[in-house]
C-alpha cells in the first residue's frame, strides 16, 4: 500500500508539471522611442504578433510603456538587457554605424519599401562582415521614406535659399547634407521637433513626409520642398539582445528569422509608405505650400552630394568594404527592387 501511495504521489507530481511544460513561453520586452501611433511602433507590435503566431505562442512580446533609454542609447539598452528588442536610427550613433550611411545618401529610391529591401540585400551581401552590429542579434535593417525639407520661413528654390537657415536633423547624412547646402545644421531627436520649430530655435527640419503627422508639424510648417528620392534617407537597425536570442530553441530562432531580414524590411517599408501618403494629405489639408524641387535645386544638391559619396567610399574602404563597388551595387539593387525583382 505504501508503495502504491508513493507511486500515486509521484504520478501526481509529474502530472502537475505537464501543463506548465505545455504552456511554457518566453516573454520578451520591446520598446519604441516614438509615439504609440507612429508607424514604427505599430509595425514593431505587428512584427511581435507575427512571431507569437509563428512560434505557436511560445515566444511573446511585451511592449514597455516607456523606452528605458533616450533614442541614441537604444543600442546599448538592448545590448545590456534593459530591453530585449528595439531599433535605432543608425545616424544617432555615427561613431559606431558608418556603413549605414549608404542608403542615406540623396536621390535613393522612390519609396521606403524599395530602399529598405535594397538596403537589406546589400547589407547582407557586403556590409554585415564589418560587424557594426556586434553585441546584439541583428534582426533586420530598413529605411524611412525619402527625406524631404520642411521650413517655416520661405520657399526653397535653390541652394542659396538655405544659407544660414537653422535646420534640425537626426544626424548622419541629413546633417551633413544640410551643412553642405549652406544651412546651420544641428542634431536633435525627432520628438523634439515641434518645440524647436514653434519656438524658432529651428527654421526647418529634414524629415520623411510621415513625420508631419507623427510630430504634429502641420501646425508649424509652412513650406515643404519635395526632392525626387529624397534629400537624404535614414537607416535603421532592428535587433534583439544576443543572450536572449541564443537561449531560444533552434525552432524558435528559425521562426523569428523567417519573419525578419528582407520580410521585415518590406514590412517596415510598406508601413512607412502608407504613413508618408497620409502625411502628404495632412499637409495639403493644413495649407502647407508643397513645392517640387526646382531643376536648379536638384542640380545643386547633386553637386554637393558628390563629396559625401566620396567620403562614404573612403570610410567603407577603411572598414574592408569596397566602397565604390557597393555604392554602384546599391543603386542597381534599388532599380531591381523598383522593377519588382
Amino acid at each position: 500500500m505504501l508503495r502504491n501511495l508513493k507511486f500515486t504521489v509521484a504520478a501526481l507530481a509529474v502530472s502537475a508539471l505537464l501543463p506548465a511544460v505545455a504552456t511554457a513561453q518566453t516573454v520578451l520586452t520591446m520598446s519604441s522611442w516614438v509615439p504609440p501611433s507612429h508607424s514604427l511602433t505599430v509595425t514593431l507590435a505587428a512584427w511581435g504578433a507575427e512571431i507569437e503566431k509563428a512560434t505557436n505562442g511560445r515566444v511573446k512580446f511585451q511592449m514597455l510603456p516607456k523606452a528605458p533609454a533616450a533614442a541614441p542609447g537604444t543600442f546599448d539598452a538592448v545590448k545590456d538587457g534593459l530591453v530585449d528588442v528595439s531599433y535605432v536610427t543608425a545616424s544617432y550613433l555615427p561613431a559606431r554605424h558608418i556603413l549605414p550611411k549608404l542608403p542615406e545618401l540623396p536621390g535613393g529610391g522612390a519609396t521606403a519599401e524599395i530602399n529598405s529591401v535594397a538596403y537589406w540585400r546589400i547589407h547582407e551581401k557586403f556590409l554585415a562582415k564589418a560587424g557594426e552590429y556586434k553585441g546584439v542579434k541583428l534582426i533586420g535593417v530598413f529605411t524611412h521614406g525619402p527625406g524631404q525639407m520642411f521650413n517655416t520661413k520661405k520657399p526653397i528654390d535653390s541652394v542659396d535659399d538655405l544659407a544660414g537657415m537653422k535646420i534640425r536633423t537626426g544626424g548622419g547624412v541629413a546633417e551633413e547634407m544640410a551643412r553642405a547646402l549652406g544651412a546651420s545644421a544641428f542634431v536633435k531627436p525627432a520628438p523634439e521637433s515641434y518645440e524647436l520649430l514653434s519656438s524658432g530655435v529651428a527654421d526647418g527640419t529634414f524629415f520623411p513626409l510621415e513625420s508631419i503627422v507623427s510630430f504634429k508639424l502641420d501646425k508649424v510648417v509652412k513650406y515643404a520642398t519635395i526632392f525626387p528620392g529624397g534629400f537624404y534617407g535614414s537607416a535603421f537597425g532592428f535587433f534583439m539582445n544576443e543572450d536572449k536570442f541564443n537561449k531560444l530553441s533552434k525552432q524558435d530562432q528559425d521562426a523569428i528569422m523567417s519573419i525578419s531580414g528582407e520580410k521585415l524590411a518590406r514590412m517596415f517599408g510598406k508601413s512607412w509608405d502608407v504613413a508618408d501618403a497620409k502625411g502628404l494629405e495632412v499637409m495639403k489639408a493644413a495649407g502647407v505650400q508643397i513645392l517640387p524641387a526646382t531643376p536648379a535645386l536638384v542640380a545643386g544638391v547633386k553637386q554637393r552630394a558628390a563629396v559625401l559619396e566620396q567620403e562614404w567610399v573612403k570610410a567603407a574602404n577603411a572598414k574592408g568594404v569596397d566602397g565604390a563597388k557597393v555604392l554602384v551595387e546599391f543603386r542597381e539593387e534599388v532599380k531591381r527592387v523598383a522593377a519588382g525583382k
